[in-house]
């Protein structure tokens, strides 16, 4: 691990977890580089590459005396993240995906939002900017989060109901936060959805310092690379199926009952999260695995069975979502192979699930 080489608190710390990113890093790394507020520091932080991505790490720092790299043995993208909370210098943080990049002026408009908190005397806030969602070509894909048409400044509780509604953006990479606030939470470790998790956390003052709101800002400046073969929720590859499916039915549990127990206002919207992603879920899994040896599987379907009457009658539900829910919750599985046999055509037209 490298040893810090300047004394100066910079205006702001970008950390940038970094796995098997040889293809990617150059152009992410440049992004940052080329941003209009120079006063930075960028943290490139090495979980455990097996590629070329330590050798680039080293050529940049050398390059540019404002990155600094750290190397640690493979942990996942929340450790990685740690270790640069652990040493990053700055006033404000942000986070970047190392193969993903960012528009020149994306952290000045930042700033600016945060400034215009500064000055209302906030303190533990956070401010987000708009994203957007690309191929590999570059091509615009369908919107993921639709950002505001004005900025607007949202408590805790009215951030959180954002997320569980799919309205909010549940990410560290397109916000930016006062590094005293940042620093007294941590990354959960072992999970997937990590974001969504600690934004929650925060949301709900469950740990760390609280959190005062949330600024949202009219404009994009993060741009999401999604490519083929890459982990995410967008990709319906049942060969592949992502732990995210899991543990994001976890993290929702939680909402019903921590987050709930803050906001009890909630749990409508709580329990609707709950039965959303139970059937995203019940659209990913393999079908091969949608048997009573599955423990994770059968109680997703005995949730299901337990809240029919939130689903005939909860709010925030899509007819289309009541229908799917109520046939995956009367035969799962031949429902599924239905599904299976018509994946290609648009049969669920809204949110991430798609056929």
């Amino acid at each position: 691990m490298e040893a810090d080489n300047t004394q100066t608190r910079p205006l702001l710390s970008v950390i940038v977890p970094v796995y098997n990113a040889e293809r990617f890093l150059r152009k992410t790394v440049g992004s940052i580089q080329a941003q209009t507020v120079e006063d930075l520091e960028i943290l490139l932080v090495n979980d455990g590459s097996r590629d070329r991505s330590p050798e680039i790490c080293r050529e940049l720092a050398k390059a540019d005396p404002r990155i600094r790299v750290f190397d640690k043995e493979n942990g996942g993208a929340s450790s990685a993240r740690n270790v640069g909370l652990a040493h990053a210098r700055g006033r404000y943080l942000g986070f970047v995906d190392a193969d993903d990049w960012i528009h020149p002026d994306m952290y000045e408009n930042l700033l600016a939002g945060a400034e215009k908190l500064v000055r209302m005397r906030a303190k533990n806030f956070m401010v987000q900017i708009g994203r957007e969602e690309v191929n590999e070509q570059g091509e615009p894909l369908q919107d993921v989060v639709i950002p505001p048409e004005r900025e607007d400044l949202l408590t805790p509780r009215d951030f959180a109901e954002s997320l569980l509604l799919y309205t909010g953006d549940a990410s560290f990479c397109t916000a930016l936060l006062p590094a005293d606030f940042m620093q007294s939470f941590r990354f959960p470790e072992g999970t997937t959805g990590e974001d969504f998790r600690l934004l929650m956390e925060m949301a709900a003052k469950e740990k760390g310092q609280d959190l005062s709101g949330v600024l949202r800002l009219p404009v994009r400046g993060y741009r999401v690379v999604h490519r083929a073969g890459s982990v995410t929720r967008i990709a319906d590859n049942p060969s592949k199926f992502s732990r995210v499916y899991v543990d994001i039915i976890h993290h929702a549990d939680w909402c019903e009952t921590s987050l709930v127990a803050r906001y009890p206002d909630l749990a409508a919207a709580a329990r609707r999260f709950g039965l959303y992603e139970r059937l995203d879920y019940l659209l990913h899994v393999p079908i091969p695995d949608m048997n009573g040896e599955n423990g994770f599987y059968e109680e997703t379907v005995r949730y299901l069975r337990r809240h029919v009457k939130d689903t005939l009658f909860g709010p925030h539900l899509t007819g289309k979502n009541r229908i799917y829910l109520l046939l995956f919750t009367l035969a799962p599985r031949s429902v599924r192979k239905i599904h299976w046999k018509l994946r290609g055509k648009k049969i669920l037209a809204e949110g991430k699930i798609t056929a």
